[in-house]
């Protein structure tokens, strides 16, 4: 029996000859016209069966990606915390919990794998599930060094199993609705760009676990950057050449209330309108070694200059954009609905002077996370695993961001000393822009 696997893993030209014995022998296999339009309309409605490694906070991605009869169901996740097995049983329907990776990727009901577990393990992860022949979605950031995602990059192509890295800012409406704008050429051409992140959670989200440590992170900056600086690059139609960059840690390394080593998170580490100011935390991660605000000067292999600012202990979280191009200026002012874009293209004085135009930010499903970009994330890995072809997120796009993050960690951590970015080895960002299809398209 033919499994979806086989109808997702698609054979390049050059496998599917070297397959077949002789032209009398495959025809003979061939379908009659019926046969195959069964056999396809078999395989469309059959759901995907995916594996999930991990069920931490982007556990949130399997529930998404779990719609029985609607093409795809989570029959399996890894876990080795047995709280969090307990509450993915809970939140997944019918779903199977282990406590070993191996168990999901070497699963026979298996057909694609989402890694969904902390930063530093995504290469090891990834790379197995890849080696296996099982379409991988990686959740953002690709790794936490250059040599890590690289690794990744490197084994999708010797094993031509596909590879989809979880950058959901791409389909944020906000930032489509600017990228849509620079396109149409509203702006003339981008010359430089200027992000400011806010982090308003900053305290719950990235200082009471492994967020806090270099070890498991690099860098906040590498971390929550790879987001901004990924789109950052989209936006310019570029990527980062040289960083330069400085940051501290300001605010929560000064603040004495730690857990004890190997003490769990409390059950209330998360309110929404608690924890503020920062000196009201308690209970956060017993090592604290990445830094809380960061500012990053880039240059683009384009000539597009551009800045990047993060900030873990600001009241507001939001993300503010500016694009200033040769014929005029954008600006999101909020990041979801109620948010709007604007655009500046006659000359005046004064803040107060109203836009020469203004687009709201479309509205979205208010329950989706990321302002409703989950949903289509795994809509376009679900169609990527079954259909392959072009993708909005990038594998190549995905190197680069963490690439810029971190030499900009080495940097800040340097005096501010300049870095250059190295670049991805040609042959993978040839057969990556082909679609990761060998060859000529």
């Amino acid at each position: 029996m033919e499994t979806p696997m086989q109808f997702a893993r698609m054979e390049t030209p050059m496998e599917w000859r070297a397959r077949m014995d002789t032209p009398t022998e495959w025809r003979a296999r061939m379908d009659t016209p019926t046969e195959w339009r069964h056999r396809m309309e078999r395989h469309t409605m059959t759901d995907l069966r995916l594996g999930a490694l991990g069920f931490g906070l982007r556990g949130s991605l399997a529930r998404v990606a779990h719609r029985p009869g609607r093409g795809a169901r989570v029959t399996v996740v890894a876990e080795h915390d047995p709280v969090l097995r307990d509450r993915a049983a809970d939140r997944i329907p019918g779903v199977r919990t282990v406590d070993d990776h191996h168990k999901v990727i070497d699963a026979p009901d298996v057909d694609a794998v989402l890694v969904l577990t902390p930063d530093h393990t995504h290469a090891d992860m990834a790379c197995e599930a890849l080696r296996a022949g099982k379409p991988v979605f990686v959740e953002k950031p690709l790794d936490i060094t250059i040599e890590r995602c690289d690794r990744i990059l490197r084994t999708a192509f010797e094993t031509g199993t596909r590879l989809y890295v979880g950058h959901n800012m791409r389909h944020m409406p906000v930032i489509r609705l600017m990228r849509d704008i620079i396109q149409r050429g509203d702006i003339g051409t981008v010359k430089t760009v200027w992000v400011r992140h806010f982090v308003g959670y900053g305290g719950d989200w990235y200082f009471k676990d492994w967020h806090a440590e270099r070890r498991y992170t690099t860098s906040l900056l590498l971390q929550k950057g790879a987001h901004d600086i990924d789109v950052l690059h989209w936006l310019a139609g570029g990527y980062t050449q040289r960083v330069q960059a400085l940051g501290d840690l300001m605010v929560y390394g000064d603040i004495p209330h730690r857990r004890a080593p190997g003490e769990p998170k409390t059950d209330d580490w998360y309110t929404k309108d608690g924890h503020w100011p920062p000196h009201t935390q308690r209970a956060l991660n017993p090592v604290i070694d990445v830094e809380d605000v960061s500012l990053v000067n880039m240059r683009l292999d384009n000539g597009v200059l551009a800045a990047y600012q993060q900030c873990h202990f600001a009241p507001d979280y939001w993300r503010n954009y500016t694009v200033i191009g040769d014929a005029g200026r954008l600006e999101n002012v909020g990041d979801g609905p109620g948010g709007v874009v604007k655009v500046w293209n006659s000359r005046r004085s004064g803040q107060r002077n109203r836009a020469d135009a203004e687009y709201p930010v479309p509205e979205v499903d208010e329950d989706a996370e990321h302002g409703g970009a989950d949903p289509l994330l795994i809509d376009e890995f679900l169609r990527f695993v079954r259909e392959g072809g072009p993708t909005d997120t990038s594998p190549v796009a995905a190197r680069m961001a963490v690439a810029a993050g971190f030499r900009a960690t080495e940097s800040l951590r340097d005096g501010g000393s300049p870095r250059d970015v190295p670049p991805l080895d040609p042959e993978l960002v040839a057969y990556f822009e082909r679609g990761q299809v060998r060859g000529e398209a």
